[in-house]
């Protein structure tokens, strides 16, 4: 039988098949923050009831973690409490737990693959909805509920309805200054943010081979602002060169078996999906955002759409203008920059902060504009001081935060 590249995956970690319902899924990954497992621990708690693999089950401080002065104390009281309360729960279960000042810590999406946690053909979960970013590795990853933290905790296992099967190819090469995010804006533009809702996406073509792994997590990653389960990616010699020799990968002999596995992930030639789109890379200009979700996106060069010209929800579409104060029919070039964010499990990466760094070069910061730049974990605030990107950044007038989620979640300084 042909398979899909996420039929292979899914159904190697099939438990049982529940006769019409969900499947009970093995879990192979599990990385909990502050945010989602305080209740889910407590669950365990009043059941009686240790972690089944705490070798299965990283976490690490992110989502409420102010990146500033990481060395005082945690001034927001109910921050305090879920990342102290984490902490405690990671060590009466003996679960590696990456706090404030840990060498290891960073956003949870980030640290995963910079440790080798991250491998192809896994199944890996996380109590955050872009779980999905760790598909760039051929893994099938997505967000759970903490109720679900709970479930995986004390079992390894989930409940999860198989979903449906979309494949998104694109092919061409890409225009210059068009970059990964870009390619993902444009999709969702073209899907909507619920168009992709019901399945779980496979990109494949030219332009998602050539793009970096970096590049492929960022294209994971925003995959549930389309409305998917997830995302993911084949892997091939540019994935298994990433994690190789990282801390958590397999070594010796078990890298050779592990290998002979992932080598077979791809999606066999004839092998069907529920729905199926095909774009033109060369069609893809850099994209502006101008609204209030993901989705209302246009390319560089072209004007916000008219009322006429939005299919459905056009009241919501206008409020959004408004709020946003833009018109439309109006091109977005001239606009006036508020506040500048480069972070997130999107975005926070080194390869993220050389582009910054090559555009500002030279360059200062607007007076009127606030900047934060914040690093997705240490090892790439490391990373930028190491490469010399730091200096030039503090010579434009921009200042270097400490790792976590800032701005994305909003939940801290």
């Amino acid at each position: 039988m042909k398979k899909t590249l996420f039929d292979k995956v899914w159904d190697k970690h099939v438990v049982q098949q529940i006769d019409q319902g969900p499947d009970v899924l093995f879990i192979d990954r599990h990385m909990v923050h502050e945010v989602t497992s305080p209740v889910a621990f407590l669950g365990l708690k009043n059941r009686n009831i240790k972690v089944m693999f705490p070798e299965k089950t990283f976490a690490t401080a992110d989502h409420n973690t102010p990146t500033v002065n990481q060395h005082l104390p945690v001034k927001d009281p109910l921050s305090a409490k879920q990342l102290d309360a984490l902490e405690k729960n990671a060590a009466e279960h003996d679960i590696s737990f990456w706090g404030l000042g840990h060498e290891k810590n960073g956003i949870v999406h980030v640290v995963g693959p910079e440790y080798g946690i991250t491998v192809p053909g896994a199944t890996i979960v996380c109590g955050d909805s872009h779980t999905s970013t760790h598909g760039a590795f051929g893994a099938i990853a997505f967000g759970i509920g903490t109720s679900e933290v709970e479930m995986v905790l004390s079992t390894q296992c989930i409940l999860q309805p198989k979903p449906k099967k979309m494949r998104i190819t694109i092919n061409g090469d890409l225009q210059k200054g068009v970059g990964p995010k870009d390619v993902a804006l444009f999709i969702i533009a073209q899907l909507t943010t619920s168009g992709a809702t019901g399945y779980f996406v496979e990109y494949a073509g030219e332009v998602f081979k050539n793009m970096t792994m970096e590049g492929r997590m960022t294209v994971c990653n925003l995959s549930i602002e389309m409305g998917a389960r997830g995302g993911m990616i084949a892997p091939d010699e540019k994935t298994f060169h990433y994690i190789k020799d990282r801390e958590f990968t397999p070594k010796g002999d078990a890298w050779n078996r592990a290998m002979d596995y992932w080598q077979e992930l791809y999606t066999d030639a004839g092998a069907e999906f529920d729905k199926e789109l095909f774009f033109d890379g060369k069609e893809i200009e850099p994209m502006i955002t101008f609204g209030t979700n993901p989705g209302m996106g246009i390319g560089i060069s072209k004007n916000i759409p008219t009322v006429d010209t939005i299919e459905g929800g056009t009241a919501t579409y206008q409020k959004s203008l408004s709020y946003m104060g833009y018109n439309e029919g109006e091109s977005m070039i001239g606009k006036d920059i508020d506040f500048v964010f480069i972070g997130s499990c999107t975005n926070g990466r080194i390869e993220d902060f050389r582009a910054f760094t090559e555009i500002v070069k030279g360059r200062k910061k607007a007076e009127n504009v606030t900047a934060w730049l914040v690093p997705g974990s240490h090892k790439v605030e490391e990373a930028i001081k190491e490469e010399g990107l730091l200096d030039i950044l503090q010579a434009s007038g921009f200042e270097l935060r400490e790792p976590g989620c800032s701005a994305c979640l909003a939940m801290n300084d």
